[in-house]
């Protein structure tokens, strides 16, 4: 599969959402918008590893994972996700009847695909926040496998999702196919993108208090509509955002967390990658914790 095919396929996926919340048309591009990377906060750090980690597997070093590319040779990794026999049904209690936003209830519907779709016209509508409603070009809501067992958390959409009405569509979104389907060797398909926020901050800053608590009930009703088994956190507003931790992201590394039932793993952002090549060799240290939770390796 070529880079070029990752955003097709992404386009595919959010087209089909689209289709499903009654929407017929794709927006148009604004030439006017700026492809700016993400920015990660301040105070997160970069953990060095004292030694390598091989992959038993291929023999992979760390050393050839700072490359430009994710890129992870052949390897005998499960090549799809298990299933997951409690897809539909939450951790602790029904969904449906326990989550609730200003008392009207977010999730409308047990059948995922339903509820998604009620929940993105809830999304498209809202005008919450102070700035975003005018600046968005869209809103940008989550794309993916409705029943995923692994669901990705970013923490905005940038530039390209903002013109696309898709998470993860520009270069970070390439390299998290990579990271996807190159070293967890799953297709993207399988999995469920979402970010904290559902519409871009202006010039990708990162999302004030007062955006983000205004966008939980639709994040955590999107996570809790899919009920995926595994959540991966990209880079620290996400993490901070979902676990409500000031720890650093560093820190937050190399364990599973625990929120609300869900099995949490963090990693750094796809955009920091870009920026930082040699921590790729520590995503793939998290990538790695994340399979052998999920019975991949």
């Amino acid at each position: 599969m070529t880079d070029s095919d990752n955003p097709n396929r992404a386009i595919a996926q959010a087209l089909n959402s689209w289709r499903l919340s009654g929407l017929d048309q794709m927006p148009q591009y604004s030439p006017e918008l700026e492809n700016n990377d993400y920015s990660l906060p301040p105070n997160a750090e970069c953990v060095t590893q004292n030694k390598d980690v091989v992959n038993a597997n291929n023999g992979t070093s760390n050393e050839e994972l700072s490359n430009s590319e994710f890129r992870i040779p052949n390897s005998e990794f499960t090549p799809a996700l298990t299933p997951h026999s409690s897809l539909l049904t939450p951790h602790s209690t029904n969904a449906a009847s326990s989550f609730n936003m200003t008392n009207n209830n977010l999730i409308e519907s047990s059948d995922p695909v339903e509820a998604l779709a009620m929940l993105q016209k809830r999304v498209a509508q809202c005008t919450l926040c102070k700035v975003l409603p005018e600046t968005r070009t869209q809103t940008v809501f989550g794309v993916g496998n409705p029943r995923a067992r692994l669901l990705f958390l970013g923490e905005a959409p940038g530039a390209d999702e903002d013109a696309q009405g898709i998470p993860f569509v520009g270069r970070s979104g390439r390299l998290l196919t990579d990271m996807i389907e190159k070293g967890m060797k799953i297709s993207r398909d399988e999995v469920y993108i979402c970010n904290v926020l559902r519409c871009r901050p202006p010039q990708n800053r990162n999302p004030l208090p007062e955006e983000a608590a205004f966008c939980r009930p639709f994040m955590e009703a999107q996570i809790k509509i899919v009920n995926p088994e595994f959540i991966c956190c990209l880079g620290a507003v996400a993490a901070k955002n979902l676990l409500q931790t000031d720890t650093s992201i560093g820190k937050l590394r190399g364990t599973i967390h625990n929120w609300q039932g869900y099995k949490v793993v963090c990693t750094y952002h796809p955009s920091y990658l870009l920026r930082n090549p040699p921590a790729k060799k520590d995503a793939w240290i998290d990538l790695q914790l994340l399979m052998r939770a999920m019975g991949l390796m």
